[in-house]
C-alpha cells in the first residue's frame, strides 16, 4: 500500500489496519510524551489548492508527533495561483525531496492523477478532490463510531448509519459510504431528491427522503453541510424550508435511541442543517471527530511511509 487516493482501493483488512493502528497511536497523544521518533527524516508535504483549516491542520500536527519535517504549500500566495501547473508542481515537490505529499485540490482526480503518472516517487494522500472523495475523514468517521459504538471487534456489524443532507457535493458522503459498508454497517443517506446524485441506487447503501421516519433507527447520524459555494443552480427553496425538513434540532434528536451519537465533518452551518443546541449537546462527538482526526492521520502516514502498523497492545 503505497498511496491512499480512494476508500475503494482498500480492503476490509487494510481499512482495520489503519483503524487499530490509530487506536495505538491515540494513547501516546494521552500520555506526557506526544511525540514517536518513527518518521524523524521525512519530509511530508500539506499540498493544499483549496481553503481547509481542520484537514490541513490535523494532518500537520499528525506528521510532527511523528517527528517528521513538514512543508505547508498553500495555493494562495505559490506558483499554482499563477498558473503552474499540477505537473510541474510536482516535479518542484519532488526535487525537494518530498516522502509523501497531502493533496486537496478543486479538481476531482487530481490526487489519481499525481500518483498515476508517477511525477513523484513518494506517496500521495487524498485530502479531497473536488466531488469525489474524501478518504482520512471517512477513515476518522469509522473511527469515532467504532470507539463509540463497536461491540468489541474490529468491524461495524450491524451498526446503522445515517448520512444526511447535501449528498450531490459531498467527497465525505461517497468516501463514508464506501468504508461503512465495508466495514459492516448499514448506511442510509437522507436528503431531498435534489440533492442526491445520479446513480445512487448503485452505491451500497439505501437512501430515504424522510428524516423524521430514519432518526428512530439509526445507531448514529452524520449531518453534512450544505455547500452552497457548490450549488450553481436553485436545489431547494430557501434555507428556512431546507432546515425545517432536513435540519437536525433538539426536537428530532430526542427521536433518537438513547446510545446514538451525532457527528458533523466540518466546518458547521449553525442554524442550517444542525441547531447549535444540537451541535453543543451531550450527543454529539463533533469536537472528538477533530481529535480523532490527528490520531488517524498519523497512522495513517505510519502505515504508508513504514509499511507496517502498530499491534494492539504494542505500546
Amino acid at each position: 500500500m503505497k498511496h491512499l487516493l480512494s476508500i475503494a482501493d482498500l480492503s476490509a483488512a487494510e481499512a482495520t489496519k489503519i483503524l487499530d493502528t490509530a487506536t495505538e497511536l491515540a494513547r501516546t497523544s494521552d500520555g506526557q510524551i506526544k511525540k514517536l521518533p518513527t518518521l524523524r527524516g521525512r519530509t511530508i508535504v500539506n499540498l493544499f489548492a483549496e481553503d481547509s483549516t481542520r484537514t490541513r491542520i490535523s494532518f500537520e500536527a499528525a506528521a510532527k508527533r511523528l517527528s517528521a519535517d513538514v512543508i505547508n504549500f498553500s495555493a494562495k500566495g505559490s506558483s499554482i495561483s499563477k498558473g503552474e501547473s499540477l505537473k510541474d508542481t510536482a516535479l518542484t515537490l519532488q526535487a525537494m525531496g518530498a516522502d509523501a505529499v497531502v493533496i486537496r485540490h478543486g479538481a476531482s482526480g487530481a490526487a489519481q492523477r499525481l500518483a498515476d503518472n508517477e511525477w513523484m516517487s513518494g506517496s500521495v494522500i487524498n485530502a479531497g478532490d473536488g466531488t469525489h472523495e474524501h478518504p482520512s475523514q471517512a477513515l476518522l468517521d469509522a473511527f469515532t463510531i467504532r470507539k463509540h459504538l463497536g461491540k468489541g471487534s474490529s468491524d461495524l456489524q450491524g451498526v446503522h448509519v445515517a448520512i444526511v443532507g447535501d449528498i450531490l457535493h459531498s467527497r465525505v458522503a461517497r468516501s463514508n459510504v464506501l468504508l461503512l459498508s465495508l466495514l459492516g454497517a448499514k448506511v442510509t443517506l437522507v436528503a431531498p431528491p435534489t440533492l442526491l446524485p445520479i446513480g445512487v441506487e448503485t452505491w451500497p447503501c439505501t437512501f430515504s427522503y424522510d428524516l423524521d421516519s430514519v432518526l428512530p433507527l439509526v445507531d448514529a447520524v452524520m449531518m453534512l453541510r450544505v455547500q452552497q459555494e457548490r450549488m450553481t443552480e436553485l436545489f431547494f427553496p430557501n434555507p428556512r424550508e431546507y432546515s425545517r425538513y432536513y435540519g437536525l434540532n433538539a426536537e428530532r434528536m430526542r427521536t433518537l435511541k438513547k446510545t446514538a451519537i451525532v457527528m458533523h465533518p466540518g466546518p458547521m452551518n449553525r442554524g442550517l442543517e444542525i441547531s447549535a443546541e444540537v451541535a453543543d449537546s451531550a450527543r454529539s462527538v463533533i469536537t472528538e471527530q477533530v481529535s480523532n482526526g490527528v490520531s488517524v492521520r498519523m497512522a495513517i502516514l505510519f502505515v504508508l511511509l513504514t509499511g507496517s502498523h502498530l499491534e494492539v497492545g504494542s505500546m
